[in-house]
């Protein structure tokens, strides 16, 4: 695997934390969270670049394993805004608008699945959109 490849592992890493970290911010995820997200990375993020993790799959499948590791372990997830930032800081270039589009995007629709999105998913989406943009 090629470190461009190793960096988008990461990347797509990253993403199903805060992809979890969205659908958690309520206290419930639900199972049309699970559903939309599933949805949403067979739709439009398997087909965002050509990259493979080391078992030659695309890259993309690594939001939803790290997505059902955590759901499946009952896994706060804490701190992911500021793994972004961190995340972001270094790898920039990965960040472009269409990247941060998608991003903000599956936030939205994972959690609005079930029900209007409420105050604490409202604000995880704020922080998110602020982490991203700045």
């Amino acid at each position: 695997m090629e470190s461009k490849d190793t960096t988008l592992v990461s990347f797509y890493q990253l993403l199903g934390r805060i992809f979890f970290a969205a659908a958690q911010s309520d206290k419930v995820i639900r199972p049309e969270e699970i559903s939309e997200l599933k949805q949403i990375v067979k739709d439009t993020w398997l087909d965002v670049d050509g990259s493979t993790d080391e078992f030659n799959s695309d890259a993309a499948f690594q939001i939803e394993i790290v997505f059902d590791h955590l759901l499946n372990n009952d896994v706060v997830v804490e701190n992911v805004i500021n793994d972004l930032k961190t995340f972001k800081t270094i790898h920039s270039s990965l960040f472009t608008d269409r990247i941060v589009e998608l991003i903000m995007e599956t936030t939205f629709r994972i959690i609005s699945s079930f029900a209007k999105r409420n105050k604490s998913e409202l604000v995880f989406s704020s922080q998110l959109k602020m982490a991203l943009v700045n």
